[in-house]
C-alpha cells in the first residue's frame, strides 16, 4: 500500500447531506484502517455559522460510537464563509496555514467541492487568487462532482474556466460508480485473464447490456431532477463510463492516462446519433400512478416541485453502437429509469449462441445464451451463466451459475467507493477519475438527443407505471435479441424473475 503524504481536506459545502453520508464516514473508515496517514486535518467550510465543536458534534452522529471515533473527530475543523465572496478567502487561506501550522503539516490540501455547481467555476478561482492553487509548497488538488455541465457546450465551459486556475492533473472529476469494486474488476477480470479477451469481441459476443435501475423516484428533488432528467443525471456520466470499460483496448500499462485514453478512443469509436433514427434508437419515459403492495404511488408530474406538465424523462433506454474492429455490428443496450422494480446496477454481457444447436430438442426449441454479468451493485459479484447436462438419463439441459460474490470475503476489508476514490486523489491517482476530453465526449454522444428533446414536442415520452420495467417500447428495442432484456433482481442469483419492489 502506498504511503499517504501528511495532507489537508477542505470540504465546500460541509453542512449538506454529501459530506455527513458519505464524505465523512469514508474518511473516517480509512482512519479506521490506517490508511489516512498522519498527520490530517479536515477543514469544513460552508455558510452556515458553527464552531469547531459544533461541527464535530454534528458528524459525529454519523460514526460510530467508539474509541476510534473519538480520535478521528479531533481532526476536525470548521470554517463558516461565504464561498461565492471572494473576500472571504484570504481568512480562508489563514485558517488553512494556521491548520498547517497546528498540526506540522506541509502544504498538501485537497479541496472537496460539494456544492451547487454554479459555483465550480467561482471556488477555483478564487482559490487561485490567494495562492491556494499553487503547488510550490505541495499538492493541490480539486475534487469535483458530477454535473459536470448540463450540456456540451456548457461542460466546454466549465472546463475552460477550470483550466485558467488549475492544471488539469490537479482536476479530479469524481465518478463514485467508477469507485465501486466491481468496475474496478472488470479490468482485471479481461486482462488479467487468458480466457476472456480472445473472446471479447464481435465473434462470440452478440450484444451487451447495462442497466442501472432506481426502486425510488425523485423524493424531495423534484425541483433539481425537474431540470435535469435521466439522461444528463446517469447516462451522459455512470452508463457512458461503464460502456467504455466494457469496450476498451488493453492500456500498456495500468496509470491514469493510459486507462483514460483508452476509454477515449471508445468514445470517439460510438457512431454519432442520426436525427432522423433517434426514435428507433432512444427511448424516454416518465413514470406514472401506480399501486405497489396495495398503496397507491404517485405519478413523477405529482411529485413535489415538479411541473404538473413536465416532459422531463425519468427513464432512458437506447441503442448504441462502436464501430472499431472488435465491436463492429455488436449493438450495446443500455438503459436507467427511476421508480423500477429495484436498485441495481449492472453489466451483461450476452454471447452467441453455438453455431450447431445440438441440444436444442432437449431444451424445447431453446438454447439459453451464455450470460457473464457483473453485478455493480447491490450483492456485487460475478455471475456466468452456462449450460449443463440434468443428471439422469438423456440430455436434458438446464442453465446453471458459475458466480462469485463480494459478500463471501469475510476476511477482506471492501472499501466503499468515496474511500477509494478519496484515497486515490490523496495519493495522486486519477485512474478512476473522468479527464476533461473524456467528459466533453460523452456529452458530444448525447447531444444530439438533447437538441431532439428541446425542440421536437412531438418526440414520445412514454408512461410506465411506477415498480415496472419501464415503457412498452423498450422491448422493442431488442426486438432483435429473442432473450430480451435481463430482469435482475436484487440478489444476484435469483435471475430470470420478475422482482417487485
Amino acid at each position: 500500500m502506498k504511503k499517504t503524504s501528511p495532507h489537508i481536506v477542505v470540504i465546500f459545502g460541509a453542512s449538506g447531506d454529501l459530506t455527513k453520508r458519505k464524505l465523512i464516514p469514508a474518511l473516517f473508515n480509512l482512519h479506521q484502517q490506517n490508511l489516512l496517514g498522519h498527520p490530517f486535518a479536515i477543514l469544513g467550510v460552508s455558510r452556515t455559522e458553527m464552531t469547531d465543536t459544533m461541527f464535530r458534534e454534528k458528524m459525529m452522529e454519523f460514526l460510530p460510537d467508539n474509541e476510534t471515533s473519538a480520535d478521528f473527530i479531533g481532526h476536525l475543523y470548521y470554517e463558516s464563509l461565504q464561498t461565492s465572496d471572494e473576500a472571504d478567502y484570504p481568512r480562508l487561506k489563514e485558517r488553512i496555514d494556521d491548520l498547517r501550522r497546528e498540526i506540522n503539516a506541509p502544504a498538501n490540501i485537497l479541496f472537496y467541492l460539494s456544492t451547487p455547481p454554479n459555483l465550480y467555476p467561482l471556488i477555483p478561482k478564487h482559490l487561485a487568487n490567494v495562492g491556494l492553487n499553487n503547488e510550490s509548497d505541495g499538492f493541490k488538488r480539486l475534487i469535483i462532482e458530477k454535473p459536470f455541465g448540463s450540456n456540451l457546450e456548457s461542460a466546454r465551459h466549465l472546463n475552460r474556466d477550470l483550466l485558467q486556475y488549475f492544471e488539469e492533473d490537479q482536476l479530479y472529476r469524481i465518478d463514485h460508480y467508477l469507485g465501486k469494486e466491481t468496475v474496478q474488476n472488470l479490468l482485471v477480470l479481461r486482462f488479467s485473464n487468458s480466457l476472456w479477451e480472445p473472446l471479447w469481441n464481435h465473434k462470440y459476443i452478440d450484444h451487451v447490456q447495462i442497466t442501472s435501475s432506481e426502486s425510488l423516484g425523485v423524493e424531495k428533488r423534484g425541483g433539481y431532477y425537474d431540470h435535469s432528467g435521466a439522461l444528463r443525471d446517469m447516462v451522459q456520466n455512470h452508463l457512458l463510463q461503464m460502456l467504455a470499460m466494457v469496450a476498451m483496448e488493453p492500456p500498456t500499462v495500468i496509470n491514469a492516462d493510459a486507462i483514460r485514453n483508452e476509454m477515449l478512443k471508445v468514445f470517439q469509436s460510438i457512431r454519432p446519433l442520426k436525427k432522423e433514427n433517434l426514435q428507433e434508437d432512444v427511448v424516454r419515459g416518465q413514470y406514472t400512478s401506480s399501486h405497489i403492495k396495495g398503496e397507491a404511488v404517485a405519478g413523477y408530474r405529482e411529485e413535489e416541485g415538479v411541473d404538473p406538465e413536465s416532459r422531463t424523462e425519468t427513464f432512458v433506454a437506447m441503442r448504441l453502437n462502436i464501430d472499431n474492429w472488435r465491436w463492429g455490428g455488436i449493438p450495446f443496450y443500455i438503459r436507467t429509469g427511476k421508480k423500477l422494480p429495484t436498485r441495481v446496477t449492472e453489466i451483461v454481457i450476452n454471447f452467441k449462441p453455438t453455431p450447431h444447436h445440438l441440444f436444442d430438442a432437449a431444451l424445447n426449441g431453446t438454447t439459453a445464451p451464455n450470460q457473464l454479468i457483473i453485478r455493480i451493485q447491490p450483492d456485487e459479484g460475478i455471475l456466468m451463466k452456462m449450460g449443463l447436462k440434468v443428471p439422469g438419463a438423456g440430455f436434458m439441459v438446464q442453465t446453471v451459475n458459475m458466480g462469485f460474490h463480494y459478500s463471501d470475503l469475510s476476511d477482506a476489508y471492501v472499501p466503499t467507493a468515496y474511500e477509494r476514490l478519496l484515497l486515490d486523489c490523496i495519493h495522486g491517482d486519477a485512474t478512476l477519475y473522468s479527464r476533461g476530453d473524456n467528459v466533453e465526449k460523452a456529452w458530444e454522444i448525447v447531444q444530439p438527443i438533447i437538441d431532439e428533446w428541446d425542440t421536437n414536442p412531438d418526440f414520445p415520452l412514454h408512461g410506465y407505471p411506477a415498480g415496472t420495467w419501464g415503457p412498452l417500447a423498450t422491448d422493442e428495442l431488442m426486438a432483435a435479441h429473442p432473450s430480451g432484456w435481463r430482469y435482475p433482481c436484487k440478489n444476484l442469483n435469483n435471475d430470470g424473475e420478475y422482482c417487485e419492489l
